[in-house]
């Protein structure tokens, strides 16, 4: 299996210094390069970073600053940071360790020094990111469970809150689930359970986008910077590729095969909205599609009342053009 390269980003305000340390590196890692703190902060923020050389004498934010920054933000707290630094006195040392960095290494940079604390530093996380993606998946359908939806939802709605762009939430919820389970059984309803989410996490094709279980037989699906029109689509996809698998549902009262109903919300952050006010509108748009009979998509835009099934579906035909169950 091809190994994923990981990425570090280097940050120091002199560029002898990066390219000293990148050339030690290249090879082995993807490298981000940042020649100052507010730099440094933006690319952590927005890139997937798996460890962080810092220097510490640096203007205007020195290295402790950009470590408390790090440190303190939830989105960037738990990227290993090694100090890259001449200074030597053990009471400065002792202070970076204490505010959360990992390691020191010492200017001259020995190569065979970077390039082995650095191996074992992303063995390690490695191996703790490991860990954290077993306690964050659901145990039944091996997808992501409740706990990794709330914390990438928290960090894509922070992010398209500083990006301005949208972000859309997809509910969906399994057609007359408990009339599956009292009919062939809950062994039966747990299979049926891994088939829909396999199905889910197969319709989605972005690297961004995640699928999680919400509880029960209901699922969530968190869409980065996708607007309502094309979100309605994935929540098309989704009712189709699930009622394309033909498991029997006798009991169903709107096919004879298990079906899903879909709503989903679209919104761009605002900083004087709550976040949850978007899974609140998914959720009425679930109701919705439930209410309209069920396998059906239905979306709405966070300024939408639920109106009547006749004006809602007029009004939003031009999103919806193509779905044909809606």
């Amino acid at each position: 299996m091809e190994s994923i390269m990981q990425n570090i980003l280097i940050v120091d305000d002199t560029r002898l210094n990066i390219k000293i340390m990148t050339d030690i590196l290249a090879d082995d890692y993807k490298i981000f390069c940042a020649t100052s703190g507010k730099e440094a902060l933006e690319i952590a923020m927005s890139q997937s970073i798996d460890l962080i050389l810092l220097d510490i004498i640096m203007p205007e934010m020195d290295g402790y600053e950009v470590c408390k920054r790090l440190k303190s933000d939830q989105q960037t707290q738990n990227i290993p940071l090694i100090f890259i630094t001449a200074m030597t006195n053990i009471e400065d040392e002792t202070k970076g360790l204490e505010m959360g960095a990992i390691d020191y290494i010492f200017k001259p940079v020995s190569a065979p020094i970077l390039r082995a604390r650095v191996k074992n530093h992303l063995e390690l996380k490695m191996c703790r990111d490991t860990l954290e993606k077993h306690c964050l998946m659901d145990g039944l359908t091996g997808i992501a469970n409740r706990r990794y939806f709330d914390d990438t939802f928290d960090k894509e709605w922070r992010r398209a809150l500083r990006s301005g762009e949208t972000l859309s939430v997809v509910f969906i919820d399994i057609d007359f689930f408990k009339k599956y389970n009292d009919c062939y059984g809950h062994l039966a309803g747990d299979d049926c359970l891994r088939q829909v989410g396999n199905s889910l996490k197969k319709s989605l094709k972005r690297a961004g986008d995640l699928v999680a279980r919400f509880g029960g037989e209901e699922f969530v699906i968190v869409l980065p910077a996708t607007p309502l029109a094309d979100a309605a689509r994935v929540g098309e996809k989704v009712r189709s590729n699930i009622e394309s698998l033909k498991v029997v549902h006798q009991t169903s009262e709107v096919s004879k095969y298990v079906t899903v109903s879909v709503g989903i919300a679209t919104t761009i952050p605002g900083i004087n909205m709550v976040p949850a006010s978007l899974l609140d509108q998914a959720d009425k748009a679930l109701y919705e599609a439930k209410k309209q009979g069920r396998n059906r998509v239905i979306g709405l835009s966070p300024t939408e009342c639920l109106r009547t099934p006749s004006s809602r579906y007029n009004e939003n035909k031009d999103f919806l053009d193509g779905l044909s169950n809606v």
